[in-house]
């Protein structure tokens, strides 16, 4: 069984569409993806979920299948900022006072935000790959070579060049990610069909490339969300119970993320998914859920 049910909630900024299952009155769980992927990484991971009477929910996040912005004439953002808002003006519109947050990339950055931002929202976080909060004032700091050869995506996206090919190739270069990321995941291809359509969100160029180029300084946020960058830059602490999945296979490659131990002062439990790549909850369906259920 995955998701039984598609709605919207109408926030100030967008209007967030949702895939729901789940009883009504559960434990309210919000499952939310990264890029370039949408709420098909969450299908396998909703039956445990419900079957532990989790009211389970899994938003589309600006620029990704049909959520929409309010005002076109409201900056197309992908600062990091912009995404953890998204989720508490989410959770508000919902009325959900706390939940528990699971993510990864995209979505457990703003899972991070809104642990380290607002505790008291959160009941537990699920976050893969360590403390997805980007220090945007260390991000012109150079890394190893062979890791930064996988972030070639990134430096193509800061030219004009990569945006044109984002627009005219988007399925063509995030199927090549997709790949590249998730290299022992036979089921790529099929799996990447099935969530394509989201990438032609009219908003979605636009907002990827702002967000790869606001994480590196090159381009300003929306002003609204200056407060939120300026505590951000702090480099916050989560001090909610977070288990952290480490993806052993995935093809994007940095320094281990059990390194991100000290952002952590509360409860925490450090699991490796062995045969993972980069969309952890797609790859590894029951062990994502078997972390989301030890926060319940």
């Amino acid at each position: 069984m995955g998701f039984t049910s598609t709605a919207v909630a109408h926030t100030p900024t967008l209007d967030i569409a949702f895939e729901e299952a789940g009883p009504p009155d559960g434990v309210p769980v919000v499952l939310l993806h990264g890029f370039p992927y949408d709420v098909r990484s969450y299908d396998a991971v909703v039956a445990p979920l419900v079957a532990r009477n989790a009211r389970v929910l899994a938003p589309y996040l600006r620029g990704f299948g049909p959520t929409t912005f309010r005002d076109r004439d409201t900056l197309r953002s992908g600062q990091q900022a912009a995404l953890g808002q998204d989720l508490v003006d989410f959770m508000d519109a919902l009325g959900l006072e706390s939940a528990v947050l699971a993510g990864y990339d995209w979505g457990g950055r703003a899972a991070c935000i809104t642990a380290a931002l607002f505790p008291q929202r959160v009941r537990g976080l699920v976050t893969v790959d360590g403390y997805n909060i980007q220090n945007i004032a260390g991000a012109n700091e150079p890394t190893l070579p062979e890791w930064e050869s996988t972030l070639w995506y990134q430096f193509y996206f800061h030219s004009e060049r990569g945006r044109r090919g984002l627009t005219q190739h988007r399925e063509e270069l995030c199927s090549l990610l997709w790949r590249m990321w998730s290299p022992t995941w036979a089921e790529a291809g099929a799996a990447f069909a099935a969530s394509a359509p989201s990438l032609h969100n009219p908003d979605f160029v636009d907002v990827v490339i702002h967000s790869y180029r606001h994480r590196y300084g090159l381009v300003a946020g929306d002003p609204r969300y200056q407060q939120i960058e300026e505590l951000l830059a702090q480099q916050p602490p989560i001090a909610v119970p977070t288990v952290m999945l480490e993806s052993g296979a995935d093809g994007l490659l940095g320094p281990s993320p059990a390194g991100d131990r000290p952002h952590f002062t509360g409860p925490y439990e450090h699991r490796v998914l062995e045969n993972a790549g980069h969309n952890a909850p797609q790859e590894a369906p029951d062990d994502f859920a078997d972390a989301v259920l030890s926060l319940l």
